[in-house]
């Protein structure tokens, strides 16, 4: 019997990658990347010129169909494997990445009449202009003690879909009024190759990102009308759907989508997922008491439990939301590799360019090497991890950085390392949370773009959380994981797998060197981590609102 495959096509924030899989070891035989070609639209519309508010982050839809029509013909022609033996697709998504669609499930931006409306394009999960509806919700729900709030660590995020909606009603009436149904971006990208009129979501983004729950579906309509009376009937109108549960089968490719992407009409089509989640099954987590990183931009903490607990500013726990059969917690920081960006674009001097140049290396090698002379607390500097606000566990955008312990002496490499480890402080954060409430963590998984680049970032996360690490042998995690549940709604009868568990332990993969926490680091970094926390707190908690005050003044300079 010829060997069979499936493919998982990772869309991430400024591109999406496919990844062809051999499903019976997770081999990665291809995988290629299409960078969007709009990338993040955050200051400009497309061809009309609209200038965006502060804030805004936008995406194109066509950009997602390229990634179909370019990087899933282009792994299949790389492979020489024939289409007759791909018998399943999958895919993931950044969330909440969400857009509006006509009654024919068209984005309204593609309506030539829309498109100068800033409100009738993608909203990609990094849009933070809905931050007032957030705050209102939150206020809402508290006041009238709605029973959804601790699960979501006691506040709903501006990034989220109730929050997007709600701005698109009271910014722009009449695209709202248009819009037949809000759809996450995986959904949408799925309902295309499906070519479904009944198009289905996902139980991942539906329980994490739009507040539904597997036995009580969404909040009740009592509690959207108290958010505005034209929201009463939202989840039985503009967010209907039947939600269904990850490797549930939501169609079969159409022959037209079929003929695009190189492959055979009738494939088993996955529902779509979030690209963290989907990582933690490429990694092998089936089970609870492991904590799986999915890094990069920013991270997403994963864990599994048996149990419901409340957690502080925990970003969502939903049953079947990452392993069926398990509630899946999530948590994250909105900012990590950005952050590591940002100094290198931004905050380096032109002597390390050169230099980095000079010895063949590019910026980000060169600090982590220099940064890596340094033992724990030498360069006296110390940063909250705050440049894109916060997410776990304060769950707040309108927090900013901080470095503090500067010097004329303080050298780049320095303030490099403060930053890494400023990150780190921040996941350990997380992981206290939820180890002091009741959801235990033993050891932690990281996957995606960081772990495999920067050996003393993963070192002095293993030291502040004192706890080893190991690392996915996959570049590719989330496109892996997606291609396994392509391989479940395919099912074993056709030669995939009848369940996620089943996949996991074929096609999951870890590197054999781990990072393990070196005693004498752990000890100075616990010290650190209490001058964090201080720090967290004094900024973080109200004692001191002075960035949120600069913001005010920023706001009222630019006006």
């Amino acid at each position: 019997m010829s060997k069979k495959y499936a493919i998982g096509v990772d869309y991430g924030t400024e591109s999406g990658r496919a990844v062809l899989v051999d499903l019976s070891d997770g081999t990665e035989v291809a995988d290629h990347v299409t960078p969007y070609p709009h990338n993040v639209i955050d200051e400009k519309l497309p061809n009309s010129g609209v200038k965006l508010e502060y804030d805004w982050a936008l995406q194109h839809p066509q950009d997602y169909l390229d990634v179909l029509t370019r990087s899933v013909p282009a792994v299949v022609q790389a492979s020489g494997v024939d289409p007759a033996d791909i018998i399943g697709l999958g895919i993931d998504f950044t969330a909440c990445t969400m857009l509006p669609v006509d009654a024919q499930g068209q984005p309204l931006c593609f309506n030539p009449e829309l498109a100068n409306q800033p409100h009738s394009w993608v909203k990609l999960w990094k849009h933070h202009a809905a931050q007032d509806e957030a705050n209102l919700i939150n206020e809402i729900a508290e006041r009238r003690g709605e029973d959804f709030l601790p699960r979501y660590g006691g506040k709903i995020s501006s990034e989220w879909m109730i929050a997007k909606v709600w701005q698109i009603l009271n910014e722009a009436p009449d695209i709202y009024e248009q819009t037949d149904r809000f759809l996450e971006a995986t959904d949408w990208v799925v309902s295309q190759m499906t070519g479904a009129s009944d198009i289905v979501r996902n139980s991942c983004t539906a329980g994490y990102k739009a507040i539904w729950h597997k036995k009580k579906g969404f909040p009740s309509n009592e509690f959207f009308k108290a958010l505005d009376p034209r929201l009463e009937n939202v989840t039985q109108t503009k967010l209907r759907g039947e939600v269904v549960a990850l490797g549930t089968k939501a169609g079969e490719l159409t022959e037209s989508m079929a003929k695009l992407m190189g492959l055979q009409p009738g494939i088993a089509i996955a529902v779509g997922n979030v690209d963290a989640h989907a990582a933690v099954p490429g990694v092998g987590v089936v089970t609870p008491g492991k904590l799986v990183m999915a890094m990069g931009t920013s991270i997403c903490h994963m864990l599994l439990g048996t149990e419901e607990r409340e957690v502080e500013g925990m970003c969502g726990v939903v049953e079947d939301g990452i392993i069926p059969g398990y509630l899946g917690y999530e948590a994250g920081q909105s900012a990590v590799g950005d952050i590591f960006a940002w100094y290198v674009e931004q905050g380096v001097p032109a002597y390390v360019q050169a230099a980095a140049e000079q010895e063949g290396t590019n910026v980000h090698e060169w600090l982590e090497r220099h940064a890596s002379a340094y033992k724990p607390g030498e360069t006296g500097l110390l940063a909250l991890d705050w440049w894109n606000g916060n997410r776990s566990v304060l769950v707040d955008t309108e927090l900013n950085g901080l470095i503090l312990g500067y010097s004329l002496l303080t050298k780049p490499e320095e303030v490099y390392r403060s930053l890494l480890e400023a990150t780190a402080f921040g996941t350990r954060k997380i992981v206290d949370a939820f180890h002091n409430n009741g959801v235990e963590v033993q050891e932690l998984y990281a996957c995606g773009g960081l772990p495999q680049k920067n050996r003393l970032l993963m070192q002095i996360y293993a030291d502040v959380t004192n706890r080893e690490i190991k690392v996915a042998d996959s570049k590719q995690t989330p496109a892996l994981g997606a291609a396994m549940f392509g391989a479940v709604a395919a099912g074993a009868a056709n030669g995939g797998y009848d369940s996620i568990v089943d996949a996991a332990q074929k096609m999951a993969r870890v590197r054999k060197d781990t990072f393990k926490p070196i005693p004498e680091n752990v000890v100075v970094y616990e010290k650190l981590y209490q001058e964090y926390s201080k720090l967290h707190d004094y900024f973080g908690r109200g004692e001191n609102d002075v960035m949120k005050r600069l913001r005010a003044i920023r706001e009222e300079a630019r006006h």
